[in-house]
């Protein structure tokens, strides 16, 4: 049989599953969806978890990959897939399942986007603190999968820190679930905390519940601005051994203003935002100083979906930059954030960042100064130099580059001493490899 008529088969029974309106082989309606350039056979979206599980049991039984797909803000990070058989969206799956505001908790499926279950909970004066990048499109599962964050992770911490359920399905079609409200993991492993973060590769995250906060009565945020990096990390210092608890604390650096829409020049700027009664944000405008620029409202709101937007508008305006996302400890960011302005100096890139600083997560974007394409070894070497300057055991991921570079390099640039184990899960979850191959660590 050849590859066109297995592809329509294929199609045919994935319309058995979800019905015929929603499975695609059109290739032109498939191109918006092409990872890497990479486009996918067929598309399916299914309705429910069983939908999701007889998928990929089918997909098993035809050893076909899998991608599993939610608003596709991060389908570009990852190493370039293998051919995708299936791309199997959630769109579909966006119900609430429940939410109780008095107990302080929320059931939403995978398919929903964020920006929705945040106006959800906003209703009852309550918070829901995922905030990544293109919330109106993201969706649950896909923040989940990629363990999304923005500045709200330095007040509320990760999404790991407040999701306290998943239900999924593996790889070979079985609907489990791991977390709260729900029996005990197996086999000693935490499964809702390997499958945040593990980029679709284990199983298939069909519903979440999560832990919801107060939403605060009122915030400000302090915009305070230095000539150098090391006179913003001293505030930042301070703001840490202060009994102050901001919401978010984050860095931007000087021609990083350009791509958060900020006003505030060209310089180190440390941005504080803090909630509480009128007695505690006279505290916090004490605390960082008279010279110190606030903002509030509508102002506020802009200033923060700059910062999270960051890379997305770092992309729009530039298709051939170079991302990157570095975790370390805080006493190595000044040290580094010197090395890295030199580094991108020396290999003929504008040095950009934003991040939560204090928790030693940041964001690079380093951007081509000349109106030639750089080279792939100019990138390579960069990123190469980049990590060079991280200490032991931190990691420098590769978000955002041009796909010709990935080639060339190790996107995710981990080195991780336990990957035995971690071939071991996903052998238990999916067998067949058939979820994201070869686009996550192995």
């Amino acid at each position: 049989m050849s590859a066109a008529s297995t592809a329509v088969q294929v199609s045919r029974d994935l319309a058995a599953i979800v019905g015929s309106d929603h499975v695609c082989d059109e290739s032109s309606l498939l191109t918006p969806f092409a990872i890497d350039a990479v486009r996918p056979s067929v598309s399916v979206m299914p309705a429910t978890p069983e939908e999701v599980g007889a998928v990929l049991r089918l997909a098993n039984q035809q050893k076909l990959t899998v991608v599993p797909s939610g608003g596709f803000t991060l389908q570009s990070l990852g190493a370039t897939p293998q051919p995708i058989d299936i791309l199997l969206r959630t769109g579909r799956m966006e119900t609430l399942l429940h939410f109780d505001p008095g107990d302080l908790t929320i059931g939403l499926s995978a398919g929903m986007r964020v920006a929705e279950a945040q106006r959800t909970v906003a209703a009852h004066n309550l918070l829901l603190p995922i905030d990544p990048p293109r919330a109106a499109q993201a969706t649950i599962g896909g923040a989940l999968a990629t363990a999304a964050s923005g500045p709200l992770k330095h007040g509320y911490g990760g999404i790991r820190e407040y999701c306290i359920g998943v239900t999924f399905v593996t790889g070979d079609g079985r609907l489990a679930k791991a977390g709260g409200r729900v029996v005990k993991n197996v086999a000693g492993y935490d499964l809702m905390k390997l499958l945040i973060g593990s980029h679709g590769t284990l199983g298939v995250i069909v519903a979440a519940n999560f832990k919801l906060f107060a939403a605060p009565r009122q915030t400000r945020t302090f915009i305070a601005n230095f000539a150098t990096v090391e006179e913003a990390l001293s505030l930042l210092r301070a703001v840490r051994r202060s009994p102050l608890s901001p919401m978010c604390l984050d860095i931007v650096s000087p021609h990083a203003h350009a791509y958060i829409g900020s006003a505030t020049g060209s310089q180190w700027t440390i941005a504080v935002r803090a909630a509480g009664s009128d007695a505690v944000l006279r505290r916090y405008s004490g605390e960082i100083g008279t010279a110190a620029s606030c903002y509030a409202g509508a102002e506020e709101s802009a200033f923060w979906n700059g910062i999270q937007g960051f890379a997305e508008t770092v992309r729009a305006r530039h298709h051939n930059a170079l991302g990157m996302w570095v975790h370390l400890s805080f006493s190595e960011v000044a040290r580094f954030l010197a090395a890295a302005q030199q580094i991108a100096a020396d290999h003929n890139f504008l040095f950009t960042c934003v991040g939560r600083a204090a928790l030693a997560s940041l964001e690079l974007a380093l951007i081509p100064i000349s109106v030639d394409p750089p080279a792939v070894t100019q990138y390579a070497n960069a990123v190469s130099a980049i990590r060079a300057a991280l200490p032991v055991n931190t990691a420098a991921i590769v978000h955002l580059c041009p796909r010709e570079v990935k080639e060339h390099i190790n996107v995710w640039g981990l080195s991780a001493n336990d990957l035995e184990s971690m071939r071991a899960i996903k052998r238990a979850l999916d067998p067949n490899d058939i979820l994201n191959r070869g686009r996550f660590l192995f």
